[in-house]
């Protein structure tokens, strides 16, 4: 009983104010956009695309390979991802940081008559990107003054794309493909209402301008914010992603022309 008095909040309020101490004040979930106040508002955000669909086409050394998976081969070829964002908002001016990370990779065996081929295939996607924003708009809507904002965003973006595979039959093994990089301007826009004190309804769309290889790379999303804890909500929504890059190497041409969609589900801290 004595230290749950000493650890509740009105125990420490009260010592607090005994000793002169201006405690932080509580922060809530909400998205930090929806922030009115001129003070620094931070969010991290940690989730996961998972590919209900992956359509398109992989090209090594001039050989193209139809890619048609359903979400149960997307996570049997998945090896490890991970996406997180971090941004923090003053007043209309915001600073934005994404990353993603992705790999996948698979092992196959191919019989001819005069021996097997073995394909050790890797393939890894990653980017970080670093955009500043600023709210065009913000206010209250309906009979409750629910809250409401729409923030542009412009920045850059560093990408990475490995495509490599190791061939393979009785002598020694042969790689094919490699790694390809490049920065590209990115912008998007993001829409962000207010349900209850406790949901929240997020909009999103970005796109990469200007990569020299790039004839188009963009994501779109819509989903919810669920304040679950004080300081911690859940997101949850549904993204589509495309990209298309395609470059000549010593080898022959490189490319990757992927569409996938799917559910996006992540959890934010706020402080």
């Amino acid at each position: 009983m004595k230290l749950a008095f000493f650890f509740s909040p009105n125990a420490l309020a009260l010592i607090a104010a005994a000793f002169g101490i201006v405690l932080p004040s509580v922060t809530k979930a909400e998205p930090v956009t929806l922030s009115f106040s001129e003070d620094w508002r931070h969010g991290v955000t940690v989730y996961g695309f998972l590919p209900q669909s992956l359509t398109g086409t992989s090209t090594i050394a001039n050989t193209s390979v139809d890619l048609d998976l359903d979400f149960q081969d997307a996570l049997e070829l998945l090896d490890f991802g991970i996406s997180a964002q971090y941004e923090g908002w003053t007043g209309n001016w915001g600073f934005i940081v994404d990353a993603n990370y992705a790999k996948l990779g698979t092992e196959r065996s191919i019989p001819l008559p005069a021996g097997n081929i073995d394909v050790d295939l890797d393939v890894k996607q990653s980017w970080i990107g670093f955009l500043g924003g600023y709210k065009v708009a913000n206010g209250v809507y309906g009979k409750n003054d629910q809250r409401y904002s729409v923030d542009l965003q412009a920045g850059l973006r560093y990408n990475e794309l490995k495509q490599e595979a190791d061939v393979s039959t009785m002598g020694p093994s042969v790689t094919l493909g490699g790694t390809e990089t490049w920065t590209e301007v990115v912008v998007g826009a993001r829409g962000t209402w207010e349900l209850s004190d406790r949901w929240f309804l997020v909009a999103a769309a970005d796109a990469g301008l200007g990569g020299e290889n790039v004839n188009s790379h963009w994501r779109v999303s819509l989903g919810f914010a669920y304040q679950a804890w004080e300081n911690t909500s859940i997101r949850f929504g549904w993204r589509h992603y495309e990209i298309d890059y395609d470059t000549e190497r010593s080898d022959g041409t490189f490319a990757y022309d992927v569409m996938q969609t799917g559910p996006l589900v992540g959890v934010t801290f706020s402080f």
